[in-house]
Parts: structure tokens; C-alpha cells; sequence
């Protein structure tokens, strides 16, 4: 039985904190991480929308994802950190609690979702990545930053 490159390679997911959990997106969605500063809100905009900023001159929007996830009252601090994602040619901010570190799994390391009920909908989750006793569910970033009910849907880059 032949290997194939990604048997060997596994891949790179980018890894940061909402709370007490740990989670994953694909490092090759990440364009940068920037420390947390203050947004401009825009009006009847959801809760989870924190805002704009100004981007090298690019008007982004920022997503608060420990409010989008119902993880309780973000704390900002010296560790909050907004990841810029470039999904599908669209520019979008993402605010965590922080990140940890960039991490290969490889292909046994990758777990199922498990259908966690309207907790968090696991039509978001890849699955979860397992290294060691640690665990990170890992987020299809594409799948819930294109979702309807993110809001995002005519926002361009």
C-alpha cells in the first residue's frame, strides 16, 4: 500500500482559546493576528458583529466569536487577539481569547464532530483534533463565515 503526500504531510491548523476550549481553523486561511483594538460599531448590526476596522485601508468586519458562540461576556486584554482570515477572496476579522500555537495533525490525530446538539452545530465542526491529552475542535472557518445567519454573505473584501 502506497503513502500519499498528505498521509505523511498531515496539516497545519492554527490554534486559539474561547473560554475553557480550544479550537482549530486551517492555517491557510489565517492572512494575520493582530492585537485586539476598538471597533467601530455599526448600528442594528447582530451582537456577535463587533464592528469594522480599517485595514491597511480595507474596511473589515470583526466577529466576536465568543459571543457568536454563546460562551459567556467577552473579557478584552492583553491577550485578546483578532485573527484576519481571507476566505474565498473576502476579508474578515475574528476576535479569540488568544491563540496558542500552530499545530500539524495528521490523519489518525483527526477525529469525527459529534453531534452536539444546538450547543454548537456541528455542521461548523471538521471534527476534533487530538494530540496528547489535549483536544481541539476543529471549525470549517469557510462553512460559518459563509453561513446566513453570520450576515456576512455581501460583505467584500
Amino acid at each position: 500500500m502506497q503513502e500519499t503526500a498528505s498521509d505523511i504531510t498531515g496539516r497545519e491548523f492554527l490554534a486559539f482559546t474561547l473560554g475553557a476550549e480550544e479550537y482549530g481553523i486551517d492555517i491557510l486561511k489565517v492572512q494575520e493576528i493582530r492585537g485586539y483594538e476598538t471597533v467601530t460599531r455599526i448600528a442594528n448590526a447582530p451582537a456577535f458583529i463587533k464592528g469594522v476596522i480599517n485595514l491597511r485601508g480595507i474596511i473589515i468586519p470583526v466577529v466576536d466569536m465568543r459571543i457568536k458562540f454563546n460562551l459567556g461576556e467577552p473579557v478584552y486584554d492583553q491577550f485578546t487577539v483578532v485573527i484576519i482570515l481571507n476566505i474565498g477572496g473576502r476579508v474578515v476579522g475574528m476576535v479569540v481569547d488568544s491563540v496558542s500555537d500552530v499545530t500539524t495533525l495528521m490523519p489518525e490525530q483527526l477525529k469525527p464532530a459529534p453531534d452536539m446538539g444546538n450547543a454548537f452545530s456541528h455542521e461548523y465542526m471538521i471534527g476534533l483534533g487530538t494530540i496528547d491529552e489535549r483536544m481541539l475542535i476543529l471549525v470549517d472557518i469557510d462553512r460559518l463565515m459563509a453561513s446566513e445567519e453570520m450576515g456576512l454573505s455581501d460583505v467584500e473584501a
